[in-house]
Order: C-alpha cells, then sequence, then structure tokens
C-alpha cells in the first residue's frame, strides 16, 4: 500500500468518526461520547495531513497551528454558557472565511479548469456570506447592536443590485478564470452576508446561526473540490447537510417557513395601531418567595420553564435542588424545553444536564403543552417570548405563528424576572399581567435559593 492510499484509509476512518460524532449528538445522552469521537477524528485528520507528499512550509502550518490552540482552548474553557451561541456564531463565521481564503489563494496559483474556477468561486461567495452574516448574528447576540430587525431604506432595491453583481461576477470569473473577478465576489457577498442577516429579529437568530453553519460547511465542501482532497468534501457536507436540517427543524419549531424568518422584515406591511397590545397602565401582580414556596410545595404537578434568564444566573443547580425538594414531598415535576428557548438549539438541554438534571425530565413543547391545562403551576425562570401568547393571538405581533409553551393554559404561573423588560424579540407579554401570574423580580438564582430555604419550612 502507498503512503496516498494509506492517508486515505485514515481519511476514511476520521470521516466515519464525524458520522458516529453527528449520531452522538442527536441526543443529550450520548452528546459528551459524540464529541470526544469528532474531536478525536478531527485530530486524527490533521496529524495525518503532515504525512502528505509534497507538503509545503511546515513550520508555518506548525505556527498557525498553535496561534490557533492558544486561541481557541483558553476561550472554549472560559466561556460562560451564556456565550456559547456567540463564540458559536465566531467560529463558524472564521470557518467561512477561512474556506473562501484557502479558495482564492489555490485560485491564484496558476490556470484553472472551469471545474476548479466555479468550485473556488462557489467557496469565495458562500464562505464570505458566512463570514459576515456570523459578524452580524455575533453582534446581535452579543446585544452589541439591538436585536430588533433593521431594514435600510430601498434594500430590496440594493439587494437586486448585488444580486446581479454577483452573477456578472460570477461569469466574469468563469470566463475569464479572473483571481480579481473572484476577489471582488467575495467583498460583494460579504456585503451581501450584512443585509441578509440585518433585518432578522432577534428571536429568529438562532435560526439564521443554523443556516450560516451550513454554508460554511457547502464552502469547506467546495474547497475540498479546489484542493482535491476527500475529507475535506466529505466533512463539508455532512456539516451543510445536518445544518439544513436543523436550519428546517427549527423553522417547523417557530411555526413559519424559512422565507418568512429571513425575509419577513422586508415585506412586512406595518401593523396597525391597536396589532400589538402594550403594556399600557396595567399593573402586575408580585408575590413573596414564602408566597411562591407555598404554592409549589403543595401543589401536584409543577412545570419548570427555563429560558436564557436562568443561563445569565447560572441558576441551573440550584434549579435542580428546587426540583428535587418538590420531588421529595411527592410533586410531579418536569422542563418544558422550547426547541428555541435560549440562543440556540439544544441550549437548555446543555445547561440542565450540567446540573444533572435526569433526561427524562426534560420534556419537549409537544408533550408538555396537552399537559399544562392540568398542571397545578407553571414556573418561568428567564423564558419570555417562548411562553408569549401573542405569538398564538396577536396575528400583528412579530412572533405569530410561533408555536410556544401554552402556560397560560396552567392554573397558576410565577414568572422570575429580573424586571419587566420584554425578551429577545423585543415586544410585550401579556401574560405577565394576567390575574393568575405571580412576578418574583430579581436575580434568579437568589431568589431560586430563597425557594429553596422556603420550601424547606414549608
Amino acid at each position: 500500500m502507498s503512503r496516498s492510499q494509506a492517508i486515505e484509509l485514515v481519511y476514511l476512518l476520521c470521516a466515519v468518526c464525524f458520522i458516529v460524532a453527528l449520531k452522538g449528538l442527536s441526543s443529550p445522552r450520548s452528546a459528551r461520547v459524540g464529541n470526544l469521537i469528532g474531536a478525536g477524528g478531527m485530530l486524527l485528520a490533521v496529524a495525518v495531513t503532515f504525512a502528505t507528499p509534497g507538503l509545503h512550509r511546515i513550520a508555518l502550518i506548525i505556527v498557525a497551528l498553535v496561534i490557533g490552540t492558544a486561541v481557541g482552548v483558553p476561550a472554549a474553557r472560559a466561556v460562560r454558557m451564556t456565550a456559547i451561541p456567540q463564540m458559536v456564531a465566531a467560529f463558524n463565521g472564521v470557518g467561512g472565511a477561512a474556506a473562501g481564503l484557502v479558495s482564492l489563494a489555490e485560485f491564484d496559483r496558476g490556470h484553472a479548469s472551469f471545474g476548479r474556477a466555479a468550485a473556488v468561486l462557489f467557496s469565495a461567495l458562500i464562505g464570505s456570506v458566512s463570514f459576515t452574516g456570523s459578524v452580524v448574528t455575533f453582534l446581535k447576540l452579543q446585544e452589541l447592536m439591538t436585536g430588533r430587525p433593521i431594514v435600510l431604506r430601498s434594500q430590496r432595491l440594493i439587494n437586486a443590485g448585488l444580486a446581479v453583481a454577483v452573477v456578472g461576477l460570477v461569469g466574469w470569473g468563469l470566463g475569464a478564470r479572473s483571481v480579481t473577478a473572484a476577489v471582488l465576489l467575495a467583498v460583494v457577498a460579504g456585503i451581501l452576508g450584512v443585509l441578509f442577516v440585518l433585518p432578522v429579529g432577534g428571536a429568529d437568530v438562532p435560526v439564521v446561526i443554523s443556516l450560516l453553519n451550513s454554508f460554511t460547511g457547502l464552502a469547506v465542501a467546495a474547497t475540498g473540490a479546489v484542493l482535491r482532497t476527500t475529507l475535506l468534501i466529505v466533512a463539508g457536507t455532512l456539516v451543510g447537510a445536518s445544518g439544513t436540517l436543523l436550519t428546517r427543524m427549527m423553522s417547523q419549531a417557530m411555526g413559519r417557513p424559512l422565507s418568512n424568518t429571513l425575509f419577513g422584515a422586508l415585506t412586512a406591511v406595518p401593523a396597525t395601531t391597536g396589532a400589538v397590545e402594550s403594556a399600557g397602565d396595567r399593573s402586575v401582580r408580585t408575590g413573596t418567595v414564602d408566597d411562591v414556596a407555598v404554592l409549589l410545595a403543595y401543589a401536584q404537578r409543577v412545570v419548570i420553564v427555563p429560558g436564557y434568564g436562568l443561563a445569565v444566573a447560572q441558576a441551573q443547580h440550584t434549579i435542580r435542588e428546587l426540583a428535587d425538594l418538590l420531588e421529595a414531598r411527592g410533586v410531579d415535576v418536569g422542563y418544558g424545553i422550547h426547541p428555541v428557548a435560549g440562543r440556540m438549539p439544544g441550549h437548555m438541554n446543555v445547561l440542565l444536564a450540567e446540573a444533572n438534571v435526569p433526561y427524562d425530565q426534560l420534556r419537549e413543547m409537544d408533550d408538555v403543552n396537552p399537559q399544562l391545562p392540568l398542571t397545578d403551576v407553571v414556573l418561568v425562570v428567564g423564558a419570555n417570548d417562548v411562553v408569549n401568547p401573542a405569538a398564538r393571538d396577536q396575528p400583528g405581533s412579530p412572533i405569530y405563528g410561533m408555536p410556544i409553551l401554552n402556560v397560560d393554559h396552567a392554573r397558576a404561573v410565577v414568572f422570575l424576572k429580573r424586571s419587566m423588560r420584554p425578551g429577545f424579540a423585543g415586544i410585550d407579554n401579556a401574560l405577565l399581567y394576567d390575574a393568575k401570574t405571580t412576578m418574583l423580580f430579581g436575580d434568579a438564582k437568589e431568589t431560586l435559593a430563597g425557594l429553596v430555604t422556603a420550601v424547606k419550612s414549608a
């Protein structure tokens, strides 16, 4: 067996590792092992690449690996659970940019065939859109810019002009095999990526992250075609396919087609004055920790709805302690998990798994909703948009049509919030003013710790 054949055989093993890793990531029980298998496959792939015949500038490659490791490892270890979606967006953008830049560098090395030129142009186009789009999603998630949709004046015309420019540059690049056309295409695509994400509202950003992730996968696959590297083609295709499937499932969970998520703000008709109900002079009912502790301790069924506020407060261990206390008193406790709660898919599952919450207590939205009319108390910790009845009842609402956890159907609702500030979608929640709703204001971790103490003496 030649060295090249041995390398291809190892690459095949790495590809199998990636497939097994994706299978493992489909369940919280096997996610950790799946992640380790995928990382092991990638480590093996990088190591074997150094055995490739004719590899040049090895010293520069090692320097790049050292720099990347020095940045990536501390960042991954130090990142808080609340900032993981931002890190995913950042890493995804870097991956798209890397794929595009590698393709452009290879294109510059000499005369290219039509197929090679097409792969380079595709990688430059998709990689640039993924990079700049991911930058905007990072800024939105980090709240360095507003989470509301931003629509520029005459944006549809601008988008159309950029689309025409893309078609023209692709034609030029394919016809003349022009590196200049490829570079200009990357620049135009970068602008298009920014304008692509700006009109997306905060509540829909997780869907866009998933879509951009699939874009990066496709860019990597195209780069693999340029480099004639089978493993990159397989890995990129896996990422592209899984990202596309996840995007589709998330769109279904949001109750809207993907086109509405991406372009709804561009085509929306301004809502009438009374379409979205405002807070007005309504008042909320606040309670004390002792009152809520008694309500929970003597309930028969309690559903906990976690949200981003739980992650911000790092209160997952405290909520687990409270649930254990209630179960010891004979209360049926479960967690209602919305598919897009938090800032990315699976955010709440990972957060609660960190506190060793039993997997059988994590119940999906479709399983929880039929039980809510028979639930005594729903404890909402840091969630807002995913329980907002406006998504079900107000056609003028920006989140109308998104399936929600129907917590307003329960007999009593308790909200743990820092303030009356709206959720990530930036809209008011009428449920906060409902007569069956009790508000507990303050830091979620401190409030939950108070509930734990009060339940013990209830």
